[in-house]
Formats: structure tokens, sequence, C-alpha cells
């Protein structure tokens, strides 16, 4: 068996529930076999490591895979034993340590070479064994088992052959639930928006877990809070915050900028004393394969965010209006080709045909009249045509507007290079809006 130990960083000795919590939920990624002992999370992966590469790429996976969920892993050892793994993740604080794995056929040799507090059966006997000499797992084993057991309780033996892997082992295996709905009481009431944050942070850190062993995402998410009961009457018992995401996400990196730029904004009318996250909107997330070269790194060390990112962080602070996207939109006219909504918009139902001709790089937003010198579209001198003319009819299906009937020709200036220019088709009851006209410029 492949067990796996992981630590939390201290105090380990009593870690929070919901944070053992989470990080079981986390290790559920990897395998169902999940169990929480004692401080640490153990799991047994010997059936999973060939979906990961191998044991040497699960072992290198766990810190950046811990850092996206918002965890900070102590410790971690592996072991055929999830006691004898607790034993040896306890005595090698770091995970540097914990990428060089003992071989296997070592192991008890490892064991025995561990002091007795990294087995917790022997800490309450460590003032005993201290005055028999005895400092080291190795020199407790070779104790006669008759008069260790009568001085010290089966319980010692039962340990120590347990973390050898010469007794079997009996685990309560985490299950993920289905819906995740976390709550936590607040240890002091707080009316200011950001004190929530830190609190807010834990949730977090629960929910990126327990998608990771979804293997999903989320893109909307709700904090959730109840107000003091001393509160006014006239303000409610309860407030809540939405976010959006523009993608779909579990980096806890990145669901935290954006839950911090919300509480920047957010004015607390009463004391709170309990907060809750809810996840509304989960996705299955698709895996995808990790950039050639290395992001770089921001300020304080950290990846650089994504350009997603930055605009939903920039449309948050100024306003949804004020930060616009383009999208293609079927239509033949190049005017009408394209739109301008709020960022992210929504997406469209179908990808927009590319157009079979040339299209100018920068188009007018008003087409331009040119003059004309005997049947010939004059642009800062007379124009060559050199293509044309590509007809283009539509809008005949909108109530507003005339319909566009143009002759397109792709013409050559000497001055302003090649232009994008066409030639009205109305009726002649339309004469102001006949003739030639520049609608563009090619790069």
């Amino acid at each position: 068996m492949h067990w796996l130990a992981l630590l939390l960083p201290p105090p380990s000795a009593s870690p929070e529930p919901s944070a053992q919590l989470a990080l079981a939920w986390w290790a559920l990624q990897f395998t169902p076999r999940v169990a929480c002992l004692e401080e640490a999370v153990v799991l047994e992966v010997q059936s999973s490591l060939r979906l990961f590469g191998g044991a040497p790429a699960l072992h290198r996976s766990l810190q950046p895979r811990a850092e996206q969920a918002g965890l900070a892993l102590h410790a971690a050892a592996w072991a055929p034993s999830s006691l004898g793994a607790l034993a040896l993740a306890r005595s090698r604080p770091g995970l540097d340590e914990a990428l060089q794995w003992p071989a296997e056929q070592a192991f008890s040799e490892q064991l025995d070479a561990l002091p007795l507090p990294t087995l917790s059966a022997c800490q309450p006997h460590l003032p005993m064994l201290a005055r028999l000499g005895l400092r080291r797992l190795g020199e407790l084993r070779r104790l006669p088992r008759p008069a260790l057991a009568r001085r010290f309780g089966q319980g010692l033996l039962l340990a120590l052959d347990r973390a050898y892997g010469d007794l079997a082992e009996a685990h309560a295996w985490v299950e993920i639930p289905e819906q995740f709905q976390a709550r936590l009481e607040l240890p002091q009431r707080n009316d200011n928006a950001m004190a929530l944050r830190h609190h807010a942070q834990h949730l977090l850190q629960q929910l990126c877990a327990w998608l990771a062993a979804r293997h999903a995402g989320v893109q909307g998410l709700s904090l959730r809070w109840a107000h003091d009961a001393m509160r006014a009457r006239e303000i409610a018992s309860h407030g809540e915050l939405r976010l959006q995401t523009a993608e779909i996400s579990r980096d806890y990196r990145h669901l935290s900028r954006l839950l911090n730029e919300h509480l920047l904004r957010l004015q607390l009318p009463a004391p709170v004393g309990e907060i809750s996250l809810h996840a509304e909107q989960i996705l299955p997330l698709r895996e995808h394969s990790a950039k050639l070269l290395a992001p770089g790194a921001g300020e304080g060390g950290e990846p650089q965010e994504s350009i997603t990112q930055l605009l939903e962080r920039l449309a948050l602070r100024l306003g949804a209006d004020q930060v616009r996207c383009g999208q293609l939109r079927e239509d033949h006219r190049p005017e009408q080709m394209q739109h301008w909504q709020a960022w992210p918009g929504s997406a469209p139902q179908s990808a927009a045909r590319l157009p079979s001709c040339p299209q100018p790089s920068w188009l007018l937003p008003e087409p331009l009249r040119l003059e004309v010198q005997r049947d010939q579209p004059l642009y800062q001198g007379p124009l060559q045509l050199l293509a044309g003319p590509q007809r283009v009819e539509g809008g005949w299906w909108q109530n507003e507007g005339q319909p566009a009937q143009r002759d397109y020709f792709l013409a050559l200036s000497e001055t302003a290079g090649a232009l994008w220019i066409f030639h009205e088709r109305l009726p002649s009851g339309r004469l102001d809006e006949q003739g030639w006209f520049l609608h563009g410029f090619f790069a």
C-alpha cells in the first residue's frame, strides 16, 4: 500500500475541525480512501498512482494543488501504513524533506530511527520510557512483548504493529456532501465588512477543497450573514452578497481577491454574528495542460493574474458599463458585424462566419463622402480601384434606418495607402446618400 499523511501548519496538535475537513475534502481528488487520523489527513493512493504519473509526480503536485485551494501543507510523508506515514510526517516538517521518500524495503529502519513522541500511543508513557533509557521506536520494539504489554498495556503493542504494517488498520472514510453549504459563527460581533474577510476565507478554503474533490468549478456564489438580535427595528435580520465570476474557477486566490473587492464596497447596517457561504453555479472544470514557460511573478512573489481576472476586477471597481467587449454577429454590413456590450457579456449562440473577402483594419465610425472628378473618386488625390466590386445588401429585415445597397472596392491612394471604399446604390430619390464613400483603412 501507499499511504500519504498530510499535516496542517502549527498549531497542528489541535487543528480546527473545519480546516482538517477542508484538507480531507481536497484529498478526495486523488482517491476515495481518505480519513482523518488524529491531527492529520491520511489517504491510500496505491490504485491511483498511475492516473497521476506515478508516485514522484503525485508527490510533487501536492504543494501547487494545495496552494490553488488556499491550503498550506506543513508536512507530508508516505509509508506502507497510515500510522507509519503519520510518524514520518511528524518527524520531517516541511515538504522539501517529504520529496525524499524512503525506499519501501527500508521502511522498518526508517521507523526504528524515529523518536518515541512521533507515535501517539507512546506519549502517555514518555516519562517511564525515558527512565528506562528508551528514545527510539526501534529500541521500544526490541523489548520483550509480554513484559511490554503488562507494563504499558496492549494498546501500545497494537499501535506499533499497525505502524510497522504487521497488523491491518481500520478507518472511517471521509464522504463529501452532494451540496456545499458552510457556516461559521463569529467569535465576536463585527460591523466592519472588511473584518468579515478573514472568517470568510476559511469558508472559501472549504469551498475550493470541495470543488477540487468534485473536479468542478464555480461561477456564482453568495456570502450571507445574520445580524445581531439587538439591531434597529428597521434593519433586516439577514444580508447577502452575491459574487459572479467571468469564468469557471476554483482558484482560491482568484475568489479571495474577488470577495475582497466586494467587501471594500459593502456597508453593514448592523453588527454581524454569523456568516455562511453558498455555491450556486457548480460546473465541470476542464483541466488544461500546463504552459511551457512558467508565469511571471507579481507583487509578493504570487503568480500574475490572468487577463480575464484583471478585467473582472476592473469591471467591479469602475462599473460594469465602463469595461466593454466586442462580440461578432452575423451581418453583411461591415459596421454591423460586431457590437459592444458590458464585459463579459453573453456568449454568442453560434460562431460568426468570417467574411470571404479582405476586411479593413480600421473602420470609420461613419462613412466619409468622397469628392468625384470625372466619375473617379478622390481622397488626397485620385484613387485607383484594385479589386471589386463586392456587393453588399442588408438591413431590409430591420425597421430602423435604410437598407444598405453598396458595391465595395479595394482602392489605392498614393498618400493614404490601401482604402476600403464603396459606391451607394440607393434609388434616385435619395441623392444626398448616393455617390462614393470611404469606409475603412488597411494597415
